[in-house]
């Protein structure tokens, strides 16, 4: 085959131009710090960076919802907590006026001490996190607790709020109200919770009620008290489970970018080794090049 100064001078162009090619593929990546920067650069790459940064994203996920578990959860400890105290101090005043030496001014001083508790214990069965009653079961946007109506209601609302805290594990973050705050109106008189205060309460206003029919009342405050430490109880277990999973998923992470970083990003040593292999290649040829085409026609005709 004839070679003629056009096929070289053609020859030299494509060298030039697959050698700088090349070199902006590298600089891409020095750019970049990845080793592919679109999908055709190396399918099988983007197909499998697609994949491990889905499971990126869900672990990233995983970790926003452990924040809204730990503020369900500390939300709700904290409140039972005060309604802790809240009986306590209840019981302490309760013990007080079984005391047969009191007389009615000082049962009085007591009942009103003790209406102030109830209150109380009627803010903290509503508390709000942002915009969500935290007793109401999953009805988190209706009022638990209304004494003000005729009758007065408290929900019974017990069904579990649960949040996604690991691929497919739903775990319970509220405390069940059903077994702390409650009352029923189908006894006589009501009973639960709210129903037993105020019964104390009545009774504090009878001038007839004697020591032992007040000390009556201890028995069930102190079945409201254990069953406040009992929900505080299982947040506690609870709380223990989401810690043990949160560094379960701290782990996932590592080993996602890990895995992720392993696929897409450059090799830096290996790029720069590349880049300047590739300028010694395109010096080359621009040399080899300017020897091949230097005689011109003029040059010929002299």
């Amino acid at each position: 085959m004839r070679i003629t100064q056009n096929m070289l001078s053609a020859n030299m162009l494509k060298n030039l131009t697959n050698s700088y090619e090349n070199m902006g593929k590298y600089q891409d990546q020095l750019a970049t710090g990845k080793r592919i920067n679109r999908p055709s650069d190396d399918p099988v790459v983007a197909m499998k960076g697609i994949s491990y940064r889905n499971n990126l994203q869900e672990v990233e996920q995983f970790k926003r919802n452990f924040s809204e578990a730990y503020n369900w959860n500390e939300n709700s400890d904290s409140s039972l907590d005060k309604a802790t105290q809240a009986l306590q101090r209840i019981r302490e005043l309760t013990v007080q006026a079984s005391n047969d030496t009191y007389d009615a001014s000082q049962r009085d001083g007591i009942k009103q001490e003790i209406t102030q508790l109830k209150e109380q214990l009627v803010q903290i069965a509503n508390t709000k996190f942002g915009d969500k009653y935290l007793f109401n079961g999953t009805d988190t946007t209706e009022q638990p607790v209304d004494l003000t109506t005729t009758p007065p209601t408290v929900s019974t609302n017990n069904n579990p709020v649960k949040i996604e805290l690991s691929k497919g594990v739903y775990i319970q973050v509220n405390a069940d109200p059903s077994k702390v705050f409650t009352l029923d109106n189908s006894t006589t008189p009501p009973s639960g919770l709210f129903g037993d205060i105020d019964n104390l309460i009545n009774k504090l206003s009878d001038p007839n009620s004697t020591g032992d029919d007040i000390n009556a009342e201890l028995g069930k405050l102190d079945g409201h008290l254990q069953n406040v430490t009992d929900a505080r109880s299982e947040l506690g277990a609870r709380m223990n489970r989401i810690q043990l999973m949160e560094n379960r998923v701290d782990e996932q992470e590592v080993i996602a970018n890990k895995v992720m970083s392993d696929n897409e990003d450059a090799d830096i040593e290996k790029v720069i080794t590349n880049l300047k292999a590739e300028e010694s290649v395109q010096r080359a040829a621009l040399s080899v090049g300017a020897r091949i085409i230097q005689p011109s026609l003029m040059d010929f005709l002299r």
